[in-house]
């Protein structure tokens, strides 16, 4: 019978594609060992390489993680912006959208999600690389989306009441990677809560909005954040 990794190898690997298909071998890595449990040498035995190959693009497996979190951040970021539209058709319904293309991006991509987010503070690990690639400009694009959507959101607020948007942008975000890490990551909470991760975070952020004078204390005072 051949092996899985042999039928991948063929699809995947061709002359030109290297960089990408090292990539997706150490996602597929990631997600069955974990970010450091594997090797450069492994990523390339996936990919069907020499294990030389790999060094044309990488000078170790932390530049190749760090590539899997800045490609991932990109990706994350288009998602994000997608999602918001720009705050069509109204503000809230856009941030809702925006909650949920978070919480998708961490399910269809584990892998990524787990190096941009979970490893980065892994200095002893060689994390240097990986810490640069969540400062890059696809990881700021990202933040900037929340940046923007808790900017229209806060609007309607008098200016002397706004809280800081950068700081807002930051709960924001906190919150969606907390749901995201427990519901998704981890798995654990799904099993006590009967609820899902998107209505656990959508629940949490609409009394978050609440506390900040965004949305009103009563639903029959309307919900739409305009």
């Amino acid at each position: 019978m051949t092996d899985p990794s042999r039928r991948w190898q063929r699809r995947s690997y061709h002359h030109g594609n290297l960089k990408e298909v090292l990539v997706e071998a150490a996602r597929k890595l990631i997600e069955e060992h974990g970010a450091f449990g594997f090797s450069l040498t492994e990523a390339a035995r996936l990919a069907g390489v020499s294990p030389a190959a790999p060094y044309r693009h990488f000078r170790d497996r932390d530049a190749l993680l760090a590539e899997v979190a800045r490609s991932g951040f990109e990706r994350f970021a288009a998602r994000l912006d997608a999602a918001w539209n720009n705050g069509i058709p109204t503000p809230l319904s856009a941030f809702e959208a925006l909650g949920r293309a978070y919480l998708t991006f961490a399910r269809d991509e584990p892998a990524s999600y787990a190096v941009m987010f979970e490893t980065g503070a892994s200095v002893d690990e060689g994390g240097e690389a990986i810490q640069a690639a969540t400062s890059s400009p696809a990881a700021e694009k990202a933040f900037n989306v929340l940046l923007e959507a808790a900017a229209a959101l806060c609007r309607q607020l008098p200016e002397s009441e706004r809280p800081p948007l950068k700081l807002v942008a930051m709960h924001i975000w906190t919150m969606s990677h907390g749901v995201a890490s427990l519901f998704i990551q981890e798995g654990s909470a799904a099993k006590k809560v009967p609820l899902s991760a998107e209505e656990v975070l959508e629940s949490g952020l609409l009394i978050y909005l609440k506390g900040l004078g965004v949305l009103p204390e009563s639903p029959d005072e309307g919900t739409s954040a305009e």
